[in-house]
């Protein structure tokens, strides 16, 4: 018996000091610039009819604030196109953009990395990341469930269930906030802008940020054509009217609000829009993804380049003015590319895209903190290559 119990003595002597050798390296080789984050499914949202396309509930990456950022929480609605019709939603409804039972770890980097050298602005703050699982940028809210399909047209709830969670964890006191949408989720971002405002009186500075999500209504019937059949698709799909603003609702068809042009005048609270005037989602879904390639290869002819500068003046003539940057900041870039937050090279010292000699992060921060108030829009009139 003495044997045995010496015997397991010497195997917790050696194991433990193991552990604690593997955790340490563990801390240490960990990157700044890159890390997986596991997701949080929010349980509780499934009583109030707040959950994904398949009925299954929603789900978040949280990365909980450090130091002097504790106080502080940047919110990401994450994006990744719509879904128009049942067929659409049903193969959607089979992926991480329909359920959060096919979501894994998100890696965070860009605006989310820990590094404070790439990051100086951000690095220590709570991060959380919402994930896309409605098909319809968070409008929907649809009561009735077809038992044929079980799809759920849910999205607004999944925003509320969320936020009331994150509310509870500590963004309630938060010092700074920032509400940030990319791509599907920029619009939202807008939409809730204001509300989430209102969710947080006792916050110092809060403000949104709109990461190529600013899709617009191209005044060229055939141009305008593609965003306005996926907005119809959604809104019809999702019941989005009853979301949407009745400022815009009493005066237009509900596919129109899904515009932000054609809401952002009734929202008080600061926004910033950094995107691409030739966001290539927007050019793809517009003129078809094989403009892609003459962008990339410099063999656009000439017919394809004013069509360029015609979709670049109308989206020119959609964004917010620039005569208060203060509450709309903007910058607007001509790289062929779709989003920047969670790309590490778009968004951090390495590779970032530079107008008049500043940099994306770089203007968004200072406009965040009331350094400097951005309104910066670059001049060329045709797209660059997305490795520009």
């Amino acid at each position: 018996m003495m044997m045995v119990t010496r015997s397991f003595q010497l195997f917790v002597l050696f194991i433990f000091p193991l552990t604690i050798f593997i955790t340490e390296c563990a801390k240490v080789t960990q990157n700044p610039d890159v890390y997986n984050v596991t997701k949080t499914i929010v349980h509780s949202a499934v009583s109030k009819g707040a959950v994904c396309l398949d009925g299954s509930p929603p789900a978040y990456h949280f990365d909980p604030g450090f130091g002097e950022g504790v106080g502080n929480w940047l919110v990401q609605l994450s994006g990744g196109g719509w879904c128009t019709n049942v067929k659409d939603c049903l193969n959607r409804s089979k992926s991480d953009v329909g359920s959060s039972s096919y979501m894994h770890p998100q890696p965070f980097k860009g605006i989310f990395s820990k590094n404070q050298s790439a990051n100086p602005d951000f690095y220590n703050w709570n991060k959380v990341f919402v994930r896309y699982c409605d098909g319809g940028s968070f409008t929907g809210d649809v009561e009735y469930v077809d038992p044929a399909t079980n799809l759920h047209f849910r999205g607004a709830r999944i925003f509320t269930a969320v936020l009331e969670e994150l509310l509870a964890k500590g963004l309630k006191n938060a010092k700074n906030a920032i509400l940030a949408g990319s791509s599907a989720g920029g619009y939202p971002a807008i939409l809730y802008c204001d509300r989430f405002r209102n969710l947080l009186p006792n916050t110092s500075r809060v403000k949104c940020l709109v990461d190529s999500g600013y899709f617009v209504h191209f005044k060229n019937p055939v141009l305008g054509r593609p965003f306005e059949s996926i907005y119809k698709g959604v809104a019809t799909l999702q019941g989005s009217a009853k979301t949407l603003p009745k400022s815009c609702t009493s005066k237009m068809k509900p596919e129109l609000c899904l515009f932000a042009e054609n809401i952002q005048q009734d929202i008080k609270t600061p926004i910033f829009i950094s995107m691409s005037a030739f966001d290539n989602i927007m050019t793809q879904y517009t003129l078809g993804g094989t403009i892609y390639g003459c962008i990339q290869n410099g063999t656009c002819t000439a017919s394809q380049n004013k069509t360029f500068q015609e979709m670049r003046s109308d989206f020119l003539s959609a964004i917010p003015k620039g005569n208060n940057p203060k509450l709309r900041g903007v910058f607007i870039d001509v790289v062929h590319h779709h989003t920047s937050l969670q790309k590490q090279t778009r968004w951090s010292p390495e590779k970032p895209i530079v107008v008049h000699n500043l940099a994306a992060p770089k203007a968004f921060s200072d406009w965040y903190f009331d350094r400097n108030y951005t309104y910066l829009i670059d001049e060329h009139n045709l797209p660059l290559p997305n490795d520009a």
